[in-house]
C-alpha cells in the first residue's frame, strides 16, 4: 500500500471522527475506562477462555476450568488485549523505528488513535495476554503450552498463538478493520487463514452489539461486523480460499506432504483439518515444496 493513499485514507478517517458527535478515546487509558463502562458493563465472559470476571474481583479461572500456566498474579486479573498487537500496527510507522511505543504515544495522532480504538481491545486474562504478546496467530505445531480447559495454545517456540474455534472469526474481522482503518499491511499467509476463519466462525449478536456500541461512542463501525456488508449466504470456505470446491478432499485422513496432490490439497488439510505439521516454519504455507 502506498504511502499516497495511506496519508488519504488516514486523513478521512480523521475527518470522519471530527465530524461526528461522538469522539474516539483520547488515549490507551481512556479507552480501557470506556471499554469497562460503555461495552463490557453487562459482559461476563474473557475473550478467549469464557471465564466468569468482573473488572473489580477478576477472573473466576474455575468457571472454565483455566489452569494457571506460570503466572499467578497475571493469572488473576483482567487486562485489555489488543486483537492485533501494539507491535503489527506500530511497527509499520515512522515513529516506532524512531523510538518504539513510547516515541509514537508522544508523537504519532494516528498511532494513538489505533492504539485506543475500541474496536482492537477485548478483555482477557492477564496471563494469556501476557503470554500472547506480539505473537501472531496460527494453527500451532507442538511443542504447545495449553491452560487446562481454556481452547487456547501457544507456541514460544515457533511464536504462535492459537486462539480457540469460537474467536477465530472475531480475529479475522479485527485484523482486517485495522488494516484498512489505519493501512496496515498483512502477509499473504494471514490473509489466507483468516478467510477461513472468517467463513468458519461467523458474526454472532454480541459481536454485532459490541459493533454497535463501540460505534455509539467513536463513531465508526467494522464493516466486516455489519450484516449488511457480509454476503447473506456465506460460501463455503474453500471457495474463499481455492478458485473453485474441491469435495474429494477430506481430513479423514492425516496426510504428509509427499502424500499430497497440490499445493490447493495442501492448504485444505492445513486449514481445515488443521494439519500444522505440513508448515514446517509456521509461515503460513504448507509443504513448500509445492506451494511456491
Amino acid at each position: 500500500m502506498n504511502q499516497a493513499f495511506v496519508a488519504l485514507a488516514t486523513g478521512l478517517f480523521l475527518a470522519v471522527f471530527t465530524a461526528s458527535e461522538a469522539a474516539p478515546p483520547s488515549s490507551f487509558n481512556a479507552a480501557k475506562r470506556l471499554a469497562e463502562r460503555e461495552v463490557y458493563h453487562d459482559q461476563s465472559e474473557t475473550f478467549y477462555c469464557g471465564c466468569n470476571f468482573d473488572f473489580v474481583n477478576g477472573p473466576n479461572l474455575e468457571s472454565c476450568g483455566y489452569e494457571i500456566r506460570k503466572q499467578p498474579e497475571r493469572a488473576n486479573r483482567i487486562e485489555w488485549e489488543h486483537v492485533m498487537p501494539a507491535y503489527d500496527f506500530g511497527r509499520q510507522r515512522q515513529c516506532w523505528q524512531d523510538g518504539g511505543r513510547d516515541n509514537c504515544r508522544r508523537t504519532d495522532p494516528v498511532f494513538r488513535l489505533a492504539e485506543a480504538d475500541l474496536h482492537n481491545l477485548v478483555p482477557a486474562i492477564g496471563e494469556v495476554n501476557g503470554d500472547r504478546s506480539n505473537m501472531r496467530f496460527a494453527m500451532v505445531n507442538t511443542p504447545v503450552h495449553e491452560y487446562g480447559a481454556c481452547e487456547v495454545a501457544v507456541s514460544f517456540q515457533e511464536r504462535a498463538f492459537q486462539p480457540p474455534p469460537h474467536r477465530r472469526g472475531d480475529i479475522a474481522r479485527t485484523y482486517w478493520y485495522m488494516r484498512d482503518t489505519y493501512g496496515i499491511q498483512i502477509s499473504r499467509q494471514q490473509q489466507q487463514l483468516f478467510e477461513a476463519w472468517n467463513r468458519m466462525d461467523p458474526v454472532d449478536e454480541w459481536e454485532l452489539e459490541r459493533n454497535r456500541r463501540i460505534a455509539a461512542i467513536q463513531g465508526n463501525g467494522n464493516p466486516y461486523v455489519n450484516n449488511e456488508d457480509l454476503p447473506p449466504e456465506p460460501e463455503p470456505v474453500t471457495r474463499t480460499i481455492f478458485s473453485e470446491p474441491i469435495p474429494e478432499f477430506s481430513c479423514d485422513e492425516r496426510k504428509n506432504c509427499g502424500q499430497m496432490s497440490s499445493c490447493e490439497e495442501a492448504m485444505f488439510h492445513l486449514l481445515q483439518c488443521g494439519n500444522g505439521r505440513l508448515d514446517g516454519n509456521n509461515n503460513g504455507v504448507p509443504c513448500q515444496s509445492i506451494c511456491r
